[in-house]
């Protein structure tokens, strides 16, 4: 059985930790745009507009129920087959493109479910002063439902940034390319895809921590 060559991982750590900019760059963006999206999407579902709440489930049900890098493969290769005008576009948008639909399919279902967690009596009281539909969402549901839906919008970033990582099929250059790359010119696999796998899993326990303390001072802000 071969040692692992610890002086290589160690030297591999920097190299690695030099594409977390862009690992958290994709999944930032990705997820400040799917949540966006998620929240129209899950608004769609509750006040349920005709025709058009056919296409959300559509929707959400084609991104829910394919593989995500079947998803990132028809952005890159086959989108600029149908519509040549992205002829040029790059991995890196491809890949926020395919975590953004993909991650917004999954959170408009939650917050949908977190809408519909909203107690009935704050809807009444709502349309009890005059607010619209348009308002009452704005001013005194979304916020009471953001608070419910918290933990599990913070479970999706953490799946996005794993998700990052397919992005190097793409010609991506993040982590995992970076990772790749370093194995393929001294075929040391196991210690270059270790050395990823051990700073994914710090990251996650950073995010961990971070959503703790976010549902804590959530809780004390609608404490009675």
């Amino acid at each position: 059985m071969r040692a692992l060559d610890f002086d290589y991982m160690l030297g591999l750590v920097p190299v690695i930790l030099s594409y977390v900019p862009i690992t958290l760059a994709m999944a930032g963006a990705s997820m400040v745009l799917a949540l966006a999206l998620a929240s129209l999407l899950a608004v769609e579902r509750v006040i349920k507009v005709p025709v058009l709440d056919r296409l959300v489930v559509l929707f959400i049900s084609f991104f829910r129920g394919t593989p995500l890098l079947v998803q990132l493969f028809l952005f890159y290769f086959g989108l600029p087959q149908l519509l040549p005008a992205l002829a040029n576009i790059n991995g890196v948008t491809a890949a926020i493109m395919g975590l953004t639909l993909h991650f917004a399919a999954y959170m408009a279902e939650s917050i949908r479910a977190a809408i519909a967690g909203v107690d009935r009596s704050q809807w009444e009281a709502a349309q009890s002063i005059g607010m619209t539909q348009a308002q009452m969402m704005r001013r005194i549901i979304l916020p009471q439902a953001a608070r419910i839906a918290a933990p599990t919008l913070v479970n999706y970033f953490i799946d996005m940034i794993k998700g990052t990582s397919l992005a190097f099929t793409l010609g991506v250059t993040e982590m995992m390319g970076a990772a790749q790359k370093e194995a393929a010119g001294s075929f040391l696999y196991f210690e270059a895809f270790l050395v990823v796998a051990v700073i994914y899993w710090i990251m996650v326990e950073a995010l961990s921590q971070v959503q703790g303390r976010l549902e804590t001072r959530l809780n004390k802000a609608f404490a009675r």
